[in-house]
């Protein structure tokens, strides 16, 4: 009787087992479906540039990371930032979740891919990687606590440095003779050029280098950890400072005219006929898109 007890007992907990495995499978359904809904949802409030709703999908204090870009921390930096991304012209942004893991009642991961498309003055410019998105469930509703993007699109070669040389020796490079490689950064269309006289922009000592634009070219806003030290060599740079483009506030430069532009200050400019500046600075020379946070 006891052991007849005992196995009824045990099948019991067995069949609680398996009605609680049952709730929990079905629970994460549901909530994985919700935040697939959520993340579809947030793609068409992009598109509609609705960024109260995309700032309300966040939590208070959540965090996105973007490449080549100071982290964007609570809700004050991510309406600014996602500001500005919608206003990109010809933006075409879609992801597509792979997997959603459910963790617990209150947290989640979601992992996919995403490509972007985007106007510039020189054509059209794409972009495509991988992410991850950190859902928290707040006061029972689903919410971003961490986005983070990753571009899988390969990263061009450096322009060229000059080689190391003895400091006590003389250096000199004929015009003529440059070696030219692409100026690649975030923001900034195909077209741009960049050449190193001296030293290493990518080092922490003084360097000199030389920037080429096409003609019409459009300098997106962006701004440098240091200072810019910028002399116009041939044709003509228009200059603004401002944390957005503002076609009045351009002021046009032409050879021989110079410009500091201060450290963690945004600018942005255009260029008119095939134009080439020089660039005296410490490095490293990093470009960042968009205005300090």
């Amino acid at each position: 009787m006891d052991m007849t007890r005992k196995m009824a007992a045990r099948t019991a907990l067995i069949a609680l087992a398996i009605v609680a495995f049952a709730s929990t499978a079905q629970t994460q359904q549901k909530d994985a479906r919700t935040i697939r809904a959520l993340s579809d949802q947030w793609q068409r409030d992009a598109a509609a540039q609705n960024v109260d709703a995309i700032v309300a999908l966040h939590t208070p204090d959540a965090i996105v990371l973007m490449a080549s870009s100071p982290p964007m921390k609570g809700s004050v930096a991510i309406r600014s930032g996602w500001s500005e991304m919608v206003k990109t012209p010809g933006l075409n942004l879609h992801w597509t979740p792979t997997r959603i893991d459910v963790a617990s009642r209150t947290v989640a991961t979601e992992y996919g891919t995403y490509t972007e498309s985007y106007d510039t003055p020189n054509g059209k410019a794409t972009d495509a990687g991988n992410y991850v998105t950190i859902w928290h469930k707040v006061n029972g509703k689903w919410r971003v606590a961490l986005d983070a993007p990753v571009s899988s699109v390969p990263v061009p070669a450096a322009a060229p440095a000059a080689p190391a040389m003895d400091p006590s020796t003389m250096e000199t490079h004929s015009a003529s003779a440059l070696t030219w490689g692409d100026l690649t950064a975030p923001g900034f269309a195909p077209g741009a050029k960049i050449t190193v006289l001296h030293g290493n922009p990518g080092g922490t000592g003084g360097f000199v280098a030389r920037l080429q634009f096409p003609d019409g070219y459009q300098i997106p806003v962006h701004w440098h950890p240091n200072g810019e030290n910028v002399t116009v060599v041939s044709g003509s740079l228009s200059l603004g400072m401002g944390n957005a483009f503002d076609a009045s506030a351009l002021r046009t430069y032409g050879p021989g005219d110079f410009a500091y532009l201060p450290p963690a200050q945004a600018h942005f400019g255009q260029a008119h006929g095939v134009t080439i500046v020089q660039l005296n600075g410490r490095g490293p020379f990093v470009i960042n898109p968009g205005a300090p946070k």
